[in-house]
Order: structure tokens, then C-alpha cells, then sequence
């Protein structure tokens, strides 16, 4: 039986000023050593990233002692913020079996060594703001994911492969962040570019329709028992099969923000999708003030709302991320962060039940630093980095000189998180 309130345990604290303000965190192993490393992302400032997206101003890497490994670039006191991604990852998109940083600086696409920080390879962008993010696909059919996805704030997208050699173009409505997936098991992903999913080759196959606006994050993962399904967190949630059929639609939001997939309860079939309703989108003038305000909410497999937050707390800035692996139990919960209204990141059950609330306000990262199997939660500000974990454990590689691998979700870093549920090794489920 689950607990319902949980301690976290403090595992350590990293000083980050160094790395200069408004940084975005990426977690991957860039030197190797078994365990990962921290680096920090600072974005470009003097632009209005509602339209322009960011470039990167600088990159520090951090060790999980704190020790600054290297820079690359230098800090700018009036570095951007958060109103949209930033365009760096940690992938091995060599196949070196070492990780590289991938990032946009100077108007060209950068590969960092990981190691090192020093540029490997640069190339000219294929088009002046093909720079909003960075996806990483298999286009090609490698034997691993080598080609590279660029797109604009919210028309264009640029698929280019390892050389950079353009593949395909796509204008639409691509939302923040599309998922690449191989639906069809060719080898070969294709890509829900928000409401469009395209074959590996760029051909449209389908559109979602009766949608409106755009869309926030997308999920993949067998919600209800038969097979691949798409969750999509935009004007509404709605789910679809991987031939464009919509199965279920929750209106029962005003925007839906942010959707995350997990097995949350055990007391009902299938999986659960977690939500974000942006009730009120920003503090709001005038003769009386309305302050901003959102809420949680949870769907079961069919789409039926289970319960929504009554939040009684400011703020509508939260995101929320599925934890999985966090203490021994067999359930996943849903890390909600950037909450506002005096209220910390927090991990909550599939009962809206706060199970652990961190000491420390800031935005949030989390992942299974060291491989032991499970995940640590960070909390970050523009000083410091927070670690904490479900028991007192120190942060030292299960496997010294082994490079960890790096999940999919680590190298799809986005403001706008969605992802993959697959089952884990050893899960019954």
C-alpha cells in the first residue's frame, strides 16, 4: 500500500550562478563516468520569443559534485527566459558511444563535444529561424536515430539528415514540440507535427480534425489495452488510433496545457492521462483583478474525467511531467512544478493526494542519475540546484566508465513535455 505523505531525502546541492540567469536544465552522461552530468542552458535575449524563437547564449556543464566541467559561450546578464524552448539536447548522434550537445548558437547548428564542450561539427541552418527546437528522428532507417527536425515558432518544419542535407520541408500547424514515433514498424518514424501526422518522407497521411488553436504536447503509449494511441494536450485533450481515428475527446477544459501519461491508479483498467487546465491564462486587470489560476485534472482510459483541482492558490504557470520509478512502488506520479501561489514542486497520486512536496520552489528535471533504477527529482533556480531522492542514497555510478544511455525523453528536452509510456523492464503490467 502506498504512503500517502513522503519525506524527500536530500541527496546534494550544486552552485549553478556561474552559468548565468533564465537557464534551462539538461541532464544526459557526457563524459562517460556511468553517472549523468547536469548542463545548463542559457537562451539568447532581445527577441520576443511569442514569435522569435530563442538561439542559445551559452552552455556550463556541471558534475553531480558540482565541479563546472566546461563553458561554452558566455553568460548574458540579459539572457532571454522561458516563453518558449530552447534549442539544445545531449545525444550520441555520431555513434561514438559518447554523448554530444546538440544546440543552435550564432545562427548555425552546433555538435559539442560532450566531453569537452569544443565543436565537432557546424552547419549552415536551412532556413534563418529553423531554430525553435531540436527533434531527433530516424528518417533514414539507420540503425539509430541520426536525422534532425528544426522548426519555426508555429508554421515550418526542416528535416535534415546527419550531414545536414535538406529531406523534406512541411508547412502546417506543428504546435510546440512534435513526436516522432514508427507507428507502422518500418523502421522509419513518422511525426505528429501537432495536429498532421507525416510519413518519414514528409507525406501528410492524416489530420486531426475540429481542433482548434495548437498543439501543446503529445503523448504515445497503450492507453486502453489494444495497441499505440496519440494523446494530444491542446485547445482540448483528445486521443486517436495511429490511423487518424479519434477514439474519445475531453472538453471539459478551457486550454488544455499539458497532458502526461502514466499508470497512476491501480484500481482501474488500462492507463490514465493527467491534465493542466490553464483556467485563467494571466493575471488579468482592470477594476476588479482577476489573478491567474490553473488546475490539475485526471482522465481514465476512455477519456472520463476521474476528478479536477479546486485550486484555491494563484498561478497558472504549472507544468506536470509523469515520474515513474520514484520510490518502490508499482505506481507512477505526476510532478507538477512552475505551480505559483506560495505552492512547491510536488509529486501527487492518482488521487490528487500530495505524496511528496520539496522543500525548495523552482522548475524541475528528473531522472535516474546514476542507473540504480531509480529516478531523482532536481529543483533548480537561478542559484542552485536541489537533488533529492525516495531514500538516502549517495550519487555514485552503479557502473564506473559506462556511459548511461540517454532516453528518448532526455534527448526530446521541451518546454512542453510529452513522450513515450512503454513498459519497464521487470514490470508485470
Amino acid at each position: 500500500m502506498r504512503m500517502l505523505r513522503q519525506e524527500p531525502h536530500l541527496l546534494g546541492t550544486i552552485n549553478i550562478e556561474e552559468a548565468g540567469l533564465r537557464c534551462k536544465m539538461l541532464l544526459g552522461d557526457i563524459n562517460g563516468d556511468g553517472r549523468m552530468e547536469i548542463v545548463m542552458v542559457q537562451p539568447d535575449g532581445g527577441i520576443d520569443d511569442r514569435y522569435v524563437p530563442h538561439q542559445v547564449q551559452c552552455l556550463t556543464a556541471f558534475d553531480l559534485d558540482g565541479n563546472k566541467l566546461w563553458q561554452a559561450g558566455t553568460p548574458d546578464s540579459n539572457a532571454g527566459g522561458p516563453g518558449s524552448d530552447y534549442p539544445a539536447q545531449i545525444y550520441d548522434i555520431d555513434g561514438d558511444g559518447y554523448n554530444e550537445i546538440l544546440c543552435v548558437m550564432n545562427k548555425r547548428f552546433l555538435v559539442l563535444d560532450g566531453q569537452t564542450g569544443k565543436e565537432k561539427r557546424s552547419f549552415e541552418l536551412p532556413a534563418e529561424e529553423a531554430h525553435d527546437c531540436i527533434i531527433i528522428a530516424n528518417l533514414s532507417g539507420n540503425d539509430f536515430p541520426q536525422d534532425i527536425i528544426l522548426k519555426d515558432r508555429y508554421r515550418n518544419l526542416w528535416a535534415v539528415d546527419r550531414d545536414f542535407g535538406l529531406l523534406w520541408t512541411f508547412s502546417g500547424n506543428p504546435g510546440h514540440y512534435p513526436w516522432v514515433y514508427d507507428f507502422d514498424g518500418d523502421g522509419r518514424d513518422e511525426v505528429m507535427a501537432g495536429y498532421d501526422l507525416l510519413d518519414h518522407d514528409g507525406t501528410l497521411l492524416w489530420s486531426c480534425q475540429d481542433l482548434d488553436d495548437h498543439a501543446d504536447c503529445i503523448w504515445v503509449g497503450n492507453v486502453d489495452g489494444s495497441g499505440d494511441q496519440i494523446i494530444i494536450g491542446g485547445s482540448v485533450t483528445v486521443m486517436y488510433d495511429p490511423e487518424g481515428k479519434e477514439l474519445w475527446r475531453y472538453d471539459g477544459s478551457i486550454e488544455s496545457q499539458h497532458v502526461a501519461l502514466g499508470k497512476f491508479r491501480d484500481d482501474l483498467p488500462g492507463l490514465q492521462v493527467a491534465g493542466l487546465d490553464r483556467i485563467v491564462r494571466e493575471d488579468m486587470g482592470g477594476a476588479v483583478k482577476k489573478r491567474g489560476k490553473d488546475g490539475l485534472f485526471l482522465l481514465d482510459a476512455a477519456g472520463k474525467e476521474l476528478w479536477k483541482e479546486d485550486r484555491k492558490t494563484d498561478g497558472w504557470l504549472t507544468i506536470i511531467e509523469t515520474v515513474r520509478s520514484w520510490d518502490e512502488g508499482p505506481l507512477d506520479y505526476i510532478l507538477a512544478y512552475r505551480r505559483g501561489g506560495g505552492v512547491n514542486p510536488t509529486l501527487y497520486d492518482g488521487h490528487m493526494n500530495a505524496v511528496v512536496t520539496f522543500p525548495v520552489d523552482g522548475y524541475a528535471a528528473h531522472a535516474d542519475l546514476t542507473g540504480e533504477g531509480r529516478e531523482q527529482v532536481l529543483i533548480y533556480n537561478q542559484q542552485t540546484v536541489s537533488i533529492f531522492g525516495s531514500r538516502e542514497s549517495g550519487l555514485k555510478t552503479l557502473r564506473p566508465g559506462i556511459t548511461l544511455q540517454q532516453p528518448k525523453r532526455l534527448y526530446s528536452s521541451t518546454l512542453y513535455p510529452g513522450g513515450e509510456y512503454k513498459r519497464l523492464e521487470g514490470d508485470p503490467r
